[in-house]
């Protein structure tokens, strides 16, 4: 397999209230396993673009090919995740 790297996975926003309690800071690291005590409507929005990083895929738009933002599918109380790549 080709090299993996662990993502690590940051609350940078959150407005309103989220009902996960979920909060800026909050931070989980993706090893190939679900992180415990993160949202699963928000894993389940992260978890195609975790793999992708996990695997050394990119997003040719993003200005840094290590770093992700995605939003949580709550309109009414966005927390916004950010993915990073852990290089070794």
């Amino acid at each position: 397999m080709a090299d993996s790297y662990n993502v690590q996975i940051t609350v940078v926003s959150q407005k309103g209230e989220c009902g996960h309690g979920h909060k800026v800071g909050d931070t989980w690291t993706f090893n190939g396993k679900t992180p415990g005590g993160i949202c699963a409507a928000a894993y389940n929005v992260l978890y195609p673009e975790l793999r992708m990083y996990r695997n050394g895929g990119i997003l040719s738009w993003t200005k840094d090919p290590d770093i992700y933002r995605v939003t949580c599918p709550d309109g009414d109380n966005p927390v916004v995740f950010e993915m990073k790549r852990l290089r070794k």
